[in-house]
């Protein structure tokens, strides 16, 4: 049961999944469709979770789940991560790749891989002070807090 994102509680798990690329406005408006009739949908056995999502800089997928109505469980987690491969098929991207960094550059988003993250972190070209996505929060309060951060203050610290 998809509900508006603002209505969830803090405590409400998330998940984020980014692109390997920008999407296009276009794209992103199919997505959202898609994402709305995916989640009035998601059921963890047969209790419809309470749901929502948020789409940022045509680059991320937050899905989010309030666990005090119903926990999402094995299969529904698992219904949720097909949903992101059919998205993945649908527009040739990479939604599923942890071993990447989407960091900005002014006002640019840039997405590089952990390798060439750490390459440029050594080179200087980003510093502990660059703005990283920390996509390793676990519910709303950490993404509100601690997804958009300079890199000394998240698990990319380790690279400076």
């Amino acid at each position: 049961m998809y509900v508006p994102f603002e209505k969830l509680p803090e405590e409400s798990r998330i998940w984020i999944y980014q692109s390997n690329r920008k999407f296009s406005d276009a794209e992103f408006s199919e997505i959202e469709t898609d994402l709305q009739a995916f989640l009035n949908e998601w059921a963890a056995h047969g209790t419809s979770l309470e749901s929502s999502y948020l789409l940022k800089y045509n680059r991320f997928i937050i899905i989010a789940v309030n666990q005090e109505v119903q926990a999402a469980t094995g299969c529904s987690i698992d219904s949720s991560v097909e949903f992101i491969q059919s998205l993945e098929k649908k527009y040739n991207v990479d939604l599923l790749d942890k071993m990447n960094v989407t960091f900005k550059l002014g006002d640019h988003i840039a997405h590089k891989s952990l390798i060439d993250f750490k390459k440029m972190a050594k080179d200087k070209a980003v510093t502990e002070n660059t703005i990283v996505f920390n996509n390793l929060v676990n519910n709303i309060e950490e993404f509100n807090e601690s997804w958009e951060v300079p890199a000394m203050d998240s698990w990319h610290s380790r690279f400076f």
